[in-house]
């Protein structure tokens, strides 16, 4: 256990989690605008590859970063006309714009770089830098510094400037209303199909400054499909979340760090004791978590349900640890290595449980997916 929980973890959980933040908040602008925004996944691969393939180039990150972006917010202006303009299906249209940049990467990529698998190498100056390459020689470079990337701090600064947009100005209330009542912010003078394109357009910005971080600032070039279903965790975030930016955060920095724990194991000898130990605990887990649902514990908040049960497991545990000690150790079960198929699986067995868990505490935009025609 120890050779998994170390700071290490703590840096790689910030590492993971911040594509999936940008995304996610991304997904917050357009839903709550009253747009299913599906395509995140795609929009993520659009910009991982534009890029990735400026950055090249140009031999400038922050050219490629910006070329992410707007490439990001092309790609979802599209998907804002065929929905709101065209009124087509958003799950459809988000859908094919995911199978579409599955296969368009690798063929543009084969006609600009003759490989249809990945991008060449970026150089590691050419990267985005670390936090300790802005600041001073003569500062101390803690680790904090040099493990984490500007773009890790950009999003944290994202989830700020949201918060504040969404709930503090105009522009965040209007965007609220129309994925509420469209009819009632339209009389109130609200253009609801312009705040809607705006929704929309800043998702697909934000997804692909998301991509970009993938491709030259986690990585150092674009491989095929390297969103890897980010941009679905990010979508089971943004519902974890209940839209709203810092919960969603949160959401996505838990998905972090299941991503994060599976780095960490693989490789790693694990004890077929502590397998059994967590065995324990995750049954003790889910059968308090329905008890207590039952009972109606803490007014069937089932966050704070979750974190009762959760404690109990913890106790759960030991007591079964202490118990078992002796017979265990009697038995001298050597450690054995888990298949990486399984390890691998980790992240998203979490989305799915977390999902089945709180998603009917999660209430959506009233207006969501529906498109909006306005009378005449």
């Amino acid at each position: 256990m120890r050779q998994i929980l170390t700071i290490s973890l703590l840096f790689s959980t910030i590492r993971l989690a911040t594509p999936l933040v940008l995304a996610a908040l991304g997904g917050l602008y357009s839903e709550r605008s009253g747009v299913i925004n599906i395509a995140l996944e795609g929009l993520m691969l659009a910009g991982a590859f534009t890029a990735a393939s400026v950055t090249y180039y140009a031999q400038n990150p922050w050219v490629g970063l910006g070329a992410a972006i707007l490439a990001g917010a092309a790609v979802a202006f599209v998907i804002a006309f065929a929905c709101i303009r065209c009124k087509a299906d958003q799950v459809v249209t988000g859908t094919g714009i995911n199978i579409l940049f599955i296969g368009l990467p690798a063929v543009l990529s084969g006609a600009m770089f003759l490989s249809s698998g990945s991008t060449p190498q970026i150089p590691k100056e050419h990267l985005l830098p670390t936090l300790d390459r802005l600041l001073p020689a003569f500062l101390p470079h803690w680790r904090i510094l040099t493990d984490v990337s500007v773009i890790s701090l950009a999003a944290l600064l994202v989830v700020v400037v949201t918060s504040y947009v969404l709930y503090r100005t105009p522009f965040g209330l209007r965007l609220r209303s129309v994925g509420e009542n469209p009819e009632a912010a339209d009389a109130a003078g609200v253009r609801v199909n312009r705040i809607r394109y705006i929704g929309v357009v800043m998702s697909g910005a934000l997804a692909g400054l998301g991509g970009a971080y993938l491709s030259i600032g986690q990585s150092s070039l674009f491989t095929r499909n390297m969103a890897a279903g980010r941009g679905f965790i990010a979508l089971a975030a943004l519902i974890f979340g209940k839209w709203r930016p810092v919960q969603t955060m949160l959401a996505c920095l838990l998905f972090g760090f299941a991503d994060a724990i599976t780095i960490q194991l693989q490789g790693v000898p694990v004890s077929i004791v502590g397998v059994i130990q967590v065995a324990v605990g995750i049954v003790v887990l889910l059968i308090v978590w329905v008890i207590l649902h039952r009972v109606s514990f803490a007014n069937r908040n089932r966050l704070l349900e979750f974190l009762a049960a959760l404690a109990a497991a913890i106790v759960a545990c030991g007591i079964f640890s202490l118990a078992t000690r002796g017979y265990f150790a009697r038995l001298a079960i050597a450690p054995v290595e888990i298949p990486v198929q399984f390890i691998q699986m980790i992240p998203y067995l979490v989305t799915i449980v977390m999902l089945a868990g709180f998603i009917g505490q999660s209430r959506a935009p009233k207006s969501l997916g529906l498109p909006y025609e306005k009378e005449r």
